[in-house]
């Protein structure tokens, strides 16, 4: 079966209703789907892409991934200062994930 990432495309996605909430079960299920890079995949899926397309695409996603996991060891190891942590907007609590 052909994966995604670390999983494969038939593994389930689930998301619980709660008090008969459709449209938050959905708000929740869209970010998981996005997070889950389905759409992008949906995207990229829709039309054929030649092979030599196929070859530019996964060598970018490649130098992205190898630059990504650099940019991590340089601020593990203190060669680059941490990205400062993102402030949230005012007047929204943080909350655990997928819970409010």
């Amino acid at each position: 079966m052909p994966t995604i990432g670390r999983r494969q495309i038939g593994d389930i996605l689930q998301v619980l209703v709660r008090d008969n909430n459709i449209e938050q079960a959905l708000k929740f299920l869209k970010k998981k789907m996005q997070r889950e890079g389905i759409f992008r995949e949906m995207k990229r899926r829709s039309a054929y892409e030649k092979p030599s397309e196929k070859r530019v695409r996964e060598k970018a996603e490649a130098i992205r991934r190898a630059r990504k996991l650099a940019r991590k060891t340089a601020i593990r190891e203190g060669l680059i200062a941490a990205p400062k942590p993102r402030t949230l907007a005012p007047g929204r609590a943080k909350t655990a994930f997928g819970q409010r």
